[in-house]
């Protein structure tokens, strides 16, 4: 779902040693804690559902300033509706990711 870069996690692949398995298996557990906040965010900030128009440097700090929105609301005993997230959850699957394996694919090409 991501472009590779040097300092995205990605699991490991193929025979598997038990560190790798353990370091897959973290790394699963992590990526399950973030997409949950996220869909907290989501649920709370529709804002954050829709397509941006901001530029890719603006994109952190209003990610950034959601969060400490939302801790100050989680802080301050404002309510967060379960339904929140699971209609944000919906929300969000009628903006499909585009297929990007044909780009990967071409540069990866392009390098050898």
């Amino acid at each position: 779902a991501y472009p590779l870069m040097p300092w995205l996690m990605k699991p490991y692949t193929a025979a598997l040693d038990s560190d790798k398995e353990v370091f897959n298996y973290r790394l699963s557990k992590c990526r399950m804690v973030v997409e949950c906040a996220f869909g907290r965010l989501k649920g709370r900030w529709r804002s954050l559902l829709t397509r941006s128009d901001l530029s890719e440097t603006n994109i952190p700090i209003v990610i950034a300033a959601c969060c400490v929105l939302h801790n100050l609301c989680e802080s301050k005993g404002e309510t967060f509706m379960a339904g929140w997230e699971v209609e944000a959850n919906r929300l969000a699957a009628d903006y499909a990711q585009p297929d990007t394996r044909a780009i990967r694919r071409a540069q990866r090409d392009a390098l050898r």
